[in-house]
């Protein structure tokens, strides 16, 4: 074999052994990306990062209440794009002390002439107030089926854990609503 053969031959190995790590690369990396969206559910969930609130029932407070604080507390509702449902807080804002157990309700009306379930979906802001933000009851850890034309008033129980930061005094809770038909009746 000559030495311009011999050459070639390990160029050519060398190209392999490349695009052997380069398909390797990109097979970790697609399954790096598949890793990451659970892996940012849980630190979200453990964290209370943006906003992202508990699907479960909390506990009933039994600390006690501080009056010594006051939190303003709004709600903002919206519909996803195509949900023919009109979806509104029932008040906008209601003054809480931590601790202290406050029941509001939202109203929604199906407007389609279509039966549609919906399902409301939770954020809280500013995202570090959401691992204290205890929902006891709420119309969001249940889908909410709705014939055509029906309305429903739908409840939010719920207080603020005495341990929000000082710095923290008015809370958005901001709902979003989808509809969820096609996936629930498939």
């Amino acid at each position: 074999m000559s030495t311009e053969q011999n050459q070639e031959m390990s160029q050519s190995k060398k190209k392999t052994k490349t695009v052997k790590k380069l398909v390797l690369v990109v097979f970790a990396m697609f399954g790096f990306g598949f890793a990451l969206v659970p892996l940012y559910d849980v630190f979200c969930d453990i964290t209370g990062l943006n906003g992202k609130t508990a699907t479960t029932a909390a506990n009933v407070n039994e600390d006690g209440i501080d009056e010594s604080r006051i939190i303003t507390v709004q709600f903002i509702s919206r519909t996803a794009k195509g949900i023919p449902w009109q979806f509104e807080p029932m008040i906008n804002e209601i003054k809480v002390h931590p601790g202290e157990m406050k029941l509001v309700k939202f109203y929604a009306k199906n407007e389609s002439v279509n039966d549609i379930i919906g399902q409301a979906v939770p954020s809280v802001s500013p995202g570090k107030a959401a691992i204290y933000f205890q929902k006891i009851e709420c119309f969001c850890f249940n889908s909410q089926p709705l014939k055509a034309q029906e309305d429903i008033e739908m409840a939010l129980q719920f207080y603020v854990d005495a341990e929000l930061p000082e710095e923290v005094s008015t809370i958005t809770l901001s709902y979003t609503l989808y509809d969820i038909t096609g996936s629930v009746e498939s």
